[in-house]
């Protein structure tokens, strides 16, 4: 699958059985993944990023442009992005409270547990949006 990231934005700390690749084949994003603990990692394009089954992960788009990445997964996987995805353009809004209550419903469909801000890191990140404000 190809998965445009817009710019500042990106997906929040969850976790799902399925495996995923991604090749980042354009832009600059910040993968959050668990080692030890939660470690935030800078991806450039050309870069190879794997996600094992059932382990938690983020990623942010870090740059003012969108980021494209090639994603490979399981078709189940697949699945659950066609039923939850948007069609990136000029005018995306923020999701409506509708969009929400489907994504959390499809998401336990799927079996694709969302994290907390809580538990995801600030320190090392360079996303926009999960820093705080000095």
């Amino acid at each position: 699958m190809r998965g445009v990231i817009p710019a500042g934005s990106g997906v929040p700390l969850h976790r799902h059985g399925d495996a995923e690749v991604f090749l980042v084949l354009s832009g600059a994003q910040q993968v959050l993944v668990q080692e030890e603990s939660l470690q935030w990692r800078d991806a450039q394009a050309g870069d190879y990023v794997r996600i094992p089954g059932d382990v938690l992960h983020a990623h942010c788009n870090v740059t003012d442009e969108p980021a494209v990445d090639l994603i490979i997964t399981t078709a189940r996987l697949g699945r659950f992005f066609k039923e939850i995805g948007r069609p990136v353009t000029d005018s995306l809004k923020p999701p409506t409270p509708e969009e929400v209550a489907h994504f959390v419903e499809v998401s336990a469909k799927y079996g694709y547990v969302l994290g907390t801000r809580r538990r995801t890191p600030r320190s090392g990140s360079r996303c926009l949006r999960w820093t705080p404000r000095a």
